[in-house]
């Protein structure tokens, strides 16, 4: 099944190349955007391999190592590099960069090493960025990636490391390097995800290199495809299928394509510019299991497929992918080491730098560790600090000879607060390990045991990740999507009673008894915030448990470790589920019933010091803050002036009894554009009047002065006499919903109509609240958080929010949004039976076949003006104008022969030929008897289907924004003419 899978995988990667578009699943538009990717072009590399785009798609590309300056006054030599040929004898030549600045004088050298995918045309920006800050930079396409020759052995140490050591060499003697002795040049390497390994693996393995940055990479490659989070358990985890896929497809492709490995060329001259020599020849691509396995070296390619058959890997493969790691030589690795780690990483976790970073503190080698709140499933929010940080240590190890007293020993990011976008940054002496002994044990409020199934197949699987990509969708739909029914079981805490701070990998042990020989299950921890569940990290945790059927199994399971505040009344539950779409399961049908030993389960907390200058109080700060309390002192001294003023405004005794009048209403924004001039209407009880009018024609700029949130230029708005001005005593009869609602997303929806209406200060008697409820119309979900509500749901709350207390006038902006068509149609009667109780609805909407069939009246603005306004049946009916249906098959140069015959005749003012096809049809005005337009229609041949006095309120209301333009164009031209509603509703229905 896996490998079906994974050819399926290969095959949509074949398709989008071929296409140029994102291939292999890769994340959501917007999350693409976000890695900078860019559409998959193969063709454009010489070497087969995907492009840089994809690399960063694949999350296999550096992650935040670059600020994206373009820097002037760099030299770029180019090489080939021989190096070691491959296990058939095919030559092998590397495509190598050395940048260096244009001065003469000693530098450090730092290599750079690309992601998986990738190629040195990734390195550039960060190259010349380092360049810029003193260092010669070497930077190189990897065997088997780019223009290299060569193929693909994931980082062997006979073969990419190897090349590594060879591209130091390159190094050794030149002028622009400090030698430290000779054949000693000062260097140090850094390199992200697959280069990260390198990075540790070369400084492993030559003792020339001076210091090593990791970012995000792994510590044994066989724990990282076959991850197993039981405690003290050397039996490999389920396969991480998806992230497998999408690390084999992409260098797979190339041979399916017939790429070939690249030719060498001159290399380019600078002061020691060398002339290159020839890259190795590639193959085509050929059929069968070569063709499949693209430039990915035979032996890999071959087991990883076996594994991607079964599910399982098979001792050799295991083997391999651990020869392959750091962690097989770290006991060589001596220079201070840098380890970058993400919590936003479901391909290599904290554990990864956990592990690599014990085996150096044991053995003494300096080493510092930082968590960042990025990683292969997301960026980080603190990339200028963490670049900062890469940046000091590459000085203190190669520059000030500090080693690893150029950073702090721990740093890690904390969850990002609201309203901010930025995680705040603490910082430790050491490294304490995931099994720091600050921990604390909470109680579950019921420990099982609970009976879940291993589907047939494992199939459907449970989604609580998408290897890089977000899962579309809120929480709600997150967790659903998680919890399969049957498939899962859910253990909560009690509330917590207090906020906590988790640090670490919180830890459980678990109670296993199934009807097989062998147990995966996937366990993940989430926040439960009234009914909604969400999942922080987004990470879980795959465990494999040998058991005897129908025995009690106990085992020590450490959830995935990550930095994030719980807050207090707050719950958390652990899920267990049998299935998850990230890994291969077993396929035979399995009954586990699995308890949580102890009830409890354990949290750890990390005790860090805010680092200095990431405080809100620095300089800027309070030089901002200042600012701004100069600019509100300024704001208070206008407002109070302001409202001094309209103190003063006096009531219109005339205007006592109408719900609202609009007088002459201006407003003009600082770039002067006016939005509103000189508006003027009314509306009276029993009306539902609509507001209409093109995007930018001033309605919500108009219903915001009426409510008083913003101050007009000129013009008064009225209610009930009264002029509307912030805390005027008239407003308490007005009920508004204005630009959408706004609600405390941790309440529910009756707990925030309850506070709205808490907040008048009212008896809660007059709120009506069962009434609104009622359009409300949510039912259960009145009682959950509004975090969880629709978008619709929303909406509804907001109408019934600003129906409370039952308002004499009633405002609604664009009330249907996110409404569907049956609540849409229930929302109809509901505003006619409001005003028709003698209150007053005004909504404003683009829905015009709904306000046709709402409203009474309606006023029509266009660029900031009133242009028509009037009842709905006075703009849609007409004596004079008559709606003359076609046959269907009447040709259209047929219906405009029939207008043509028309205007000739004395007594018909205008003919307007509507083209609709399938519908044509004739407007006719006319100043004779209907009967007898009908008979003159006759005569001249028009084949007649149907007559209508009225026309629809959309064709109504385009024909007077159209005549509006024209209005608009002839008071520019200076023949401007006043003309009477019955003169613009005449040229309307001309149109």
């Amino acid at each position: 099944m896996i490998a079906r899978w994974v050819r399926r995988a290969l095959a949509v990667v074949a398709t989008a190349g071929a296409v140029g578009l994102p291939a292999l699943g890769m994340p959501s538009a917007a999350h693409a955007a976000q890695l900078a990717s860019a559409p998959v072009d193969f063709a454009s590399k010489p070497g087969g391999m995907p492009s840089s785009a994809l690399a960063s798609q694949l999350g296999f590309a550096p992650v935040g190592l670059g600020d994206g300056r373009v820097r002037a006054n760099v030299v770029e030599e180019q090489r080939w590099v021989p190096v070691r040929a491959e296990p058939d004898g095919t030559p092998v030549a590397l495509d190598v960069s050395i940048w260096r600045p244009d001065t003469p004088g000693e530098r450090p050298a730092v290599l750079l090493a690309h992601g998986f995918g990738g190629s040195k045309a990734d390195l550039v920006q960060r190259a010349t960025d380092l360049v810029a800050d003193g260092y010669v930079v070497l930077g190189w396409s990897a065997r088997g990636a780019g223009d290299s020759g060569g193929r693909i052995h994931l980082d062997d140490p006979d073969y990419e490391v190897a090349d590594a050591r060879a591209l130091v060499d390159l190094l050794v003697g030149r002028p622009d390097v400090i030698q430290e002795e000779p054949g000693n040049p000062r260097v140090g390497v850094v390199g992200a995800s697959y280069g990260g390994a390198l990075a540790l693996m070369l400084g492993a393995t030559d003792s020339r290199i001076d210091g090593v940055a990791a970012v995000v990479t792994w510590h044994d490659l066989a724990d990282a495809f076959f991850p197993q989070q039981v405690v003290g358990s050397d039996q490999p985890g389920p396969f991480k299928a998806l992230w497998a896929s999408r690390f084999f497809g992409g260098a797979s492709l190339a041979g399916a394509t017939g790429a070939t490995g690249a030719t060498g060329t001159t290399g380019a001259t600078g002061t020691t510019g060398a002339t290159g020599t020839t890259g190795a020849t590639g193959t085509t691509g050929t059929t069968g299991a070569t063709a499949l396995c693209g430039r990915f070296d035979p032996t890999v390619c071959r087991l990883f497929l076996q594994a991607a058959e079964t599910g399982q890997p098979s001792p050799e493969l295991l083997t391999l992918l651990r020869a392959h790691s750091p962690a097989s030589l770290l006991t060589g690795l001596k220079v201070p080491t840098y380890l970058v780690q993400g919590m936003s990483d479901t391909l290599f976790g904290l554990e990864h730098a956990d592990a690599t970073a014990r085996v150096l503190q044991a053995q003494r080698t300096p080493v510092a560790v930082r968590w960042i709140d990025g990683g292969h499933d997301g960026l980080s929010t603190t990339a200028e600090a963490d670049e900062a940080a890469l940046k000091a240590f590459l000085f203190g190890t190669l520059n000030s000879r500090l080693g690893i007293k150029g950073v702090a020993g721990f740093v890690y990011a904390g969850p990002v607060p609201r309203r901010q976008t930025v995680a705040p940054i603490y910082s430790l002496p050491t490294y304490p390990g995931l099994a720091q002994a600050t921990r604390a044990s909470v109680a579950m409020t019921d420990g099982g045991p609970r009976a879940l199934l291993n589907p047939p197949g494992g199939l459907p699987a449970s989604l609580t990740t998408l290897a890089g990509a977000t899962i579309p969708g809120g929480a709600g739909t997150a967790y659903q999507l998680a919890a399969l029914p049957g498939q899962s079981a859910a253990f909560d805490t009690a509330p917590l009673d207090a906020r906590r701070d988790i640090g670490g990998a919180p830890r459980v042990r678990l109670t296993v008894t199934s009807t097989g020989s062998s147990v995966t299950l996937f366990l993940s921890l989430w926040q439960v915030t009234g009914d909604a569940a969400t999942l922080a990290r987004k990470l879980v945790a795959p465990v494999t448990i040998p058991t005897t059927p129908g025995q009690p199994t106990t085992v020590t399971v450490d959830l995935p470790a990550a930095n994030w505040t719980v807050e207090s009344g707050s719950r958390l539950r652990l899920l267990v589920t049998t299935t998850d779409s990230a890994y291969a399961v077993p396929r035979a049908a399995r009954l586990d019933r699995v308890a949580i030993d102890g009830a409890t389960i354990d949290l750890p907390s990390l005790d860090g010091t805010r680092v200095s200058g990431e405080s809100d109080l620095d300089t800027e700060s309070l030089g901002v803050a200042a600012a701004l309390l100069a600019a509100l002192a300024v704001w208070g001294v206008t407002a109070f002036l302001a409202r001094h003023r309209r103190t003063h405004l006096p009531e219109r005794p005339d205007l006592k009894g109408v719900p609202l009048v609009v007088d002459g209403l201006v407003k003009t924004y600082a770039d002067g554009h006016r939005a509103v001039d000189d508006v003027t209407w009314r509306a009276e009880r029993g009306q539902v009047v609509g507001l209409l009018g093109p995007n930018g024609a001033g309605k919500t700029t108009t219903l915001r002065m009426v409510l008083g949130l913003i101050a007009a230029d000129a013009g008064h708005a009225y209610l009930n006499g009264v002029p509307v001005q912030p805390g005027s005593r008239a407003l308490r009869h007005v009920g508004a919903l204005v630009e959408g609602p706004g609600f405390l997303p941790h309440l529910t929806g009756r707990q925030n109509l309850h506070a709205f209406w808490a907040a008048t200060g009212r008896d809660p008697a007059e709120s009506h609240l069962d009434d609104v409820l009622d359009v409300a119309a949510l039912g259960g979900a009145i009682d959950r958080p509004v975090r969880s509500y629709s978008h619709g749901m929303k909406q509804r709350l907001g109408i019934a929010q600003a129906m409370l207390g039952l308002p004499d006038l009633l405002i609604l902006d664009e009330p249907t949004n996110g409404l569907d068509p049956p609540q849409i149609a229930a929302m109809r009667p509901m505003l006619q039976r409001y005003a028709a109780a003698g209150r007053t609805v005004v909504v404003s909407s683009h829905l015009l076949a709904e306000v046709e069939q709402t409203c009474s009246h309606v006023v029509v603005m266009h660029a900031g003006r009133v242009v028509i306004s009037g009842t709905v049946a006075e703009l849609v009916d007409s004596a004079d104008t008559t709606v003359v249906w076609l046959a269907p098959a009447t040709p259209p140069a047929a219906v405009g022969d029939v207008a043509d015959r028309l205007r000739a005749h004395a007594g018909v003012a205008d003919v307007e030929v509507v083209a609709d096809e399938g519908e044509p049809r004739l407007v006719v005005t006319a100043g004779m008897p209907r009967a007898d337009l009908v008979r003159l229609l006759t005569a001249e041949g028009a084949d007649i289907v149907g007559l209508s006095s009225r026309r629809h309120l959309e064709e109504a209301f385009l024909g007077v924004i159209a005549a509006a333009g024209e209005a608009s164009e002839t008071a520019v031209n200076g023949r401007a003419k006043e003309k009477s509603l019955s003169d613009r509703l005449r040229q309307v229905r001309a149109r």
